[in-house]
């Protein structure tokens, strides 16, 4: 009996190896390449002032890589579910030094820059290469947490934003220098040690007819909708809030930047446990307490508190419920969606939710503009949060899977 127990049990454990190795291999990737992906943000004040460029130019400039790669997102997601993780990792991150080091020689032509910023935005699709990868080796009782933490490396925009401008201190070109080393060798590894689930369905249909069919499905765009509330807000807060601190709160540039920092972290840090929440609570129900939790902070904040304490907490609790919300919905696309369109699907709900980070800085900038407060931006988000958790408590807590 022992004999047949261990021989039972050794698949397990290596089927369960395999598994943990994936997932950090491209968590770390993911952190890499998001960290290529921001490279111009960071420094995009010095590029304003080197190439003389007026503010639109500038929010271009930091705002093509973001789009390319939310966009790119799409075809990633498809073509990993044609040909593989193991191939599309290595693949896209090696393809990632290319614009990485041509930021280089561009560095002094603002045509030059935009060019580059649209390949640098490949960095951005090993979102939509990482979900099916992950999602193809953890059963479902384990797969939203380890979905959630494969999502913490969205911190390399985090990373990049606080490392890349201290690099270049010590010189010019260095970060370029650096990522893409790390790059290198980041590629090398991946293609040793990702491996597909020898298991994973594998579609034989075209990526247009597998696009269209993703596309059709009620359930991506509800996904979609609720990925661009919760991790749409996050990149809207990480673009604009530093702007917020400095405009109503009067805050030093540096003093606001290591707030923003900290929303960033926060958000960061509870998308694995809306994951880990979702392996033992339906993740609708998750989603739907997290937006609940963010609608709730919104409209605190809504009324200009002092930031110490109550405007620091709600906006900390705010990006609590965001990250969280952003795991959860990871964990309801593997729950809901049929496993050979994985790929599919969170390429669209990928690019969406990057999209959805790029309409609400516009509003809140309009309306602060117009009218001389952020109130109403608040109450806006607040609005978007709860019809959020209503549509996730009273619809998605009944999906299942389709075939």
């Amino acid at each position: 009996m022992e004999t047949t127990s261990q021989h039972t049990s050794s698949p397990d454990r290596k089927q369960s190896a395999a598994a943990y190795r994936n997932l950090i291999v491209a968590t770390i990737g993911f952190t890499l390449t998001f960290w290529a992906w921001n490279l111009i943000s960071p420094l995009s004040g010095d590029f304003k002032e080197r190439l003389g460029l007026s503010d639109f130019q500038q929010s271009l400039l930091v705002a093509v890589p973001v789009l390319v790669g939310s966009l790119g997102r799409i075809p990633a997601g498809a073509l990993t579910d044609k040909f593989g993780a193991k191939l599309m990792f290595p693949a896209v991150s090696a393809l990632t030094i290319l614009p990485v080091l041509l930021l280089i020689p561009a560095r002094n032509s603002y045509g030059a820059m935009l060019a580059v910023g649209f390949l640098l935005g490949l960095g951005g699709t090993t979102f939509a290469i990482g979900i099916p990868l992950v999602n193809s080796w953890f059963p479902p009782a384990k797969r939203g947490l380890a979905l959630g933490v494969f999502g913490m490396g969205m911190g390399g925009v985090a990373l990049s934003g606080y490392f890349t401008p201290r690099i270049a201190k010590h010189g010019e070109t260095l970060p370029f220098w650096i990522v893409a080393g790390a790059l290198l060798v980041y590629s090398v590894i991946a293609a040793v040690m990702i491996t597909d689930n020898p298991g994973r369905s594998v579609p034989t249909d075209s990526l247009g007819h597998r696009l269209g069919q993703a596309g059709r499905l009620r359930v991506t765009w509800e996904l979609s909708a609720l990925y661009a509330i919760g991790f749409g807000g996050i990149v809207a807060f990480g673009v604009y809030l530093p702007t917020y601190l400095k405009t109503w709160y009067e805050m030093s540039p540096t003093e606001a930047g290591t707030k923003a920092a900290g929303f960033a972290l926060v958000t960061v840090v509870f998308r694995p446990i809306g994951g880990w929440l979702s392996d033992r609570v339906h993740p609708a129900l998750v989603t739907a307490g997290a937006l609940l939790l963010a609608a709730l902070m919104a409209i605190l904040q809504a009324f200009d508190p002092s930031l110490d304490p109550v405007g620091t907490i709600a906006l900390l609790c705010m990006a609590a419920g965001l990250g969280t919300a952003s795991g959860s919905v990871f964990a309801l696309v593997s729950q809901v969606t049929p496993q050979a369109k994985v790929g599919s699907v969170t390429g669209i709900v990928g690019a969406m939710g990057g999209l959805g980070g790029f309409v609400p800085p516009l509003v809140m900038g309009a309306i602060y503009s117009a009218k001389d407060s952020y109130s109403i931006g608040f109450m806006l988000l607040s609005d978007l949060a709860l019809a959020g958790a209503v549509y996730s408590y009273g619809r998605m807590r009944n999906l299942r899977r389709d075939s």
